[in-house]
């Protein structure tokens, strides 16, 4: 087995679930070659380990000595989360690799997200991957593998996860306990991620979406009353993370609207009479070069926006001009 492994994929399709998953099975058995005192241990037909077995009730309680879990620290001053994965993190794996691995097993380390290391970090997790530990399994979990540095690509077998089916995703999302929210609008607008999903769910993100379109519907004569009373919805103190919310659901009304022009309407609707405003909207190719290129515009004044703390009232509101503004050209 490989010792560095790069899980990629959009993010919430279980990436992290699924290296998780993995150490706690590797844990379970001797490196490939050392069957120890007994033999090899039966070939396995899943990655399923007794949720009461020793290793599976550590690794629960975060006290199983085989693996360790690299994520961006806790600051301590600013009482959050660092922004970044820093060399720190990174070194402390020397004294973990430098213990005798538990009865000569596997040592596993998981890296959630490798895309969050600064430079420092990620050059110290290539002189990892270039000269490993024995039985050292890396598992390194990336939404961006393209900004990785290419070294640490080439050091790593890449396992790519693709976007959950509906059926799959109302699955999942059953068994977290949301079985009510299993609507084809959630799978469209959450890209088959089961995380993203959930916080759709969470924000009735479905029927901002729906409220967005509505409003869409009315331009070029943009409804200003319906846009105020969305932009108070969404914009008003306290309501930060309907603000993320409705700017990935604008990128994606969006995206959606490049992509009609462009001849590939989206198949399933994301909210009702959504076909009709996409094709009403973008017609042809040379609409959706201009929904394109407002897509990007729209995301660089967001960016900026939040960067120099721009009202998100004023800030949600230019956007909804600068849309009525591109609904109006010939």
């Amino acid at each position: 087995m490989h010792h560095a492994w790069l899980i990629t994929g959009p993010k919430g399709v279980g990436k992290a679930t699924l290296a998780w998953r993995a150490a706690r099975f590797l844990l379970t058995r001797p490196p490939e070659g050392d069957g120890g005192l007994f033999g090899a241990p039966p070939k396995a037909e899943s990655l399923d380990v007794p949720p009461d077995a020793p290793v599976a009730r550590r690794i629960a309680a975060m006290s199983e000595p085989g693996l360790m879990a690299i994520r961006r620290p806790w600051d301590t001053d600013k009482k959050r989360f660092k922004t970044q994965i820093t060399v720190d993190e990174v070194r402390r794996l020397n004294g973990f690799f430098g213990l005798s691995a538990a009865e000569g097993g596997h040592r596993v380390v998981i890296i959630d997200s490798v895309d969050e290391m600064n430079t420092a970090a990620a050059n110290a997790l290539l002189k990892l991957l270039e000269e490993p530990p024995k039985h050292a399994i890396l598992f390194l979990v990336s939404h961006r593998p393209a900004r990785l540095l290419p070294t640490i690509r080439s050091r790593c077998r890449e396992l790519r996860l693709g976007s959950l089916a509906p059926e799959d995703l109302a699955s999942a999302l059953s068994q977290a306990g949301r079985s009510d929210e299993t609507g084809q609008e959630l799978a469209e607008l959450s890209g088959g991620s089961v995380g993203e999903a959930l916080r759709l769910a969470e924000l009735d993100g479905a029927g901002l979406y729906a409220s967005l379109i509505a409003l869409f519907a009315t331009a070029p004569s943009m409804d200003r009353q319906a846009a105020a009373k969305l932009v108070e919805k969404v914009a008003q103190r306290g309501a930060e993370d309907r603000f993320d919310l409705i700017c990935v659901l604008i990128d994606i009304a969006l995206t959606r609207l490049a992509l009609t022009g462009a001849g590939q309407m989206p198949a399933v609707q994301a909210a009702t009479e959504e076909h009709a405003v996409l094709a009403r909207l973008a017609p042809d190719l040379s609409r959706a070069k201009a929904w394109a290129e407002l897509k990007s515009d729209l995301n660089d004044r967001i960016s900026h926006g939040r960067a120099v703390n721009v009202d998100p009232a004023t800030l949600l509101l230019d956007v909804f001009l600068k849309f009525n503004d591109t609904a109006g050209q010939p």
